[in-house]
């Protein structure tokens, strides 16, 4: 499989490429700071440098020929303001599937967050209600995208304990709990491997079901 993980460097997106690309497929890591290639050079991954807040969807399309899919795994972070939860978190995850259907890929694979189907507590504040905000319209656009075989996945919140491959996967309403960035990447090589599971708005949470048994159940 020919894979391009937009976020590639992140907590997420490097376990995601480095468990691709150690299992043999095709992986382009696209980051928007130079100095993260070696990390990906050195997981087996092809770097490739696109800031994705002022790229051209052509210029991403470019990235991603050939390729059989497409991973958004990337985010403004939590230092970030307002303004960037939307140019990231939203637009970011657009301008890929505009460069999707420049380039012929169907399969896109989203990774949201939980909370977007309701709306944001008012103690979190305007940068976290900025960040469902702008979570939820991605969401919003790439399910309208009919040239996307899309699924989208809302893992809880994210822990760096190991991986135990062993979930909760379902659609929602799901209860908010954690998960951890292991078996989040785990879940996402399972989803690449299961076109089933297309068309499908999933929430993960740490549970007792093995991975690929609960990718297939779902799929």
């Amino acid at each position: 499989m020919q894979v391009v993980i937009a976020g590639a460097h992140g907590k997420i997106g490097l376990r995601l490429a480095a468990a691709l690309a150690g299992r043999g497929d095709v992986v382009t890591g696209v980051v928007r700071n130079p100095d993260h290639g070696p990390d990906l050079e050195r997981a087996g991954v092809t770097p490739a440098v696109l800031d994705l807040e002022s790229a051209r969807a052509d210029e991403l399309a470019a990235v991603l020929e050939g390729a059989d899919a497409v991973v958004f795994a990337a985010g403004a972070g939590p230092g970030s303001g307002v303004a960037r939860k939307d140019t990231v978190d939203r637009a970011a995850a657009v301008l890929l599937a505009d460069a999707a259907r420049i380039a012929g890929v169907r399969r896109y694979l989203l990774v949201s967050s939980p909370g977007v189907d309701d709306p944001p507590a008012p103690d979190r504040g305007e940068v976290w209600a900025a960040y469902v905000a702008a979570k939820k319209a991605a969401e919003e656009a790439i399910r309208a995208a009919d040239h996307l075989d899309w699924t989208i996945l809302r893992p809880g919140s994210l822990t760096d304990d190991p991986g135990t491959g062993r979930v909760l996967l379902a659609q929602p309403p799901v209860p908010l709990g954690k998960v951890t960035r292991d078996d989040t990447a785990a879940v996402l090589v399972a989803l690449l491997d299961a076109p089933g599971s297309a068309g499908r708005v999933l929430e993960l949470r740490e549970g007792d079901a093995d991975v690929v048994e609960s990718v297939a159940k779902v799929s």
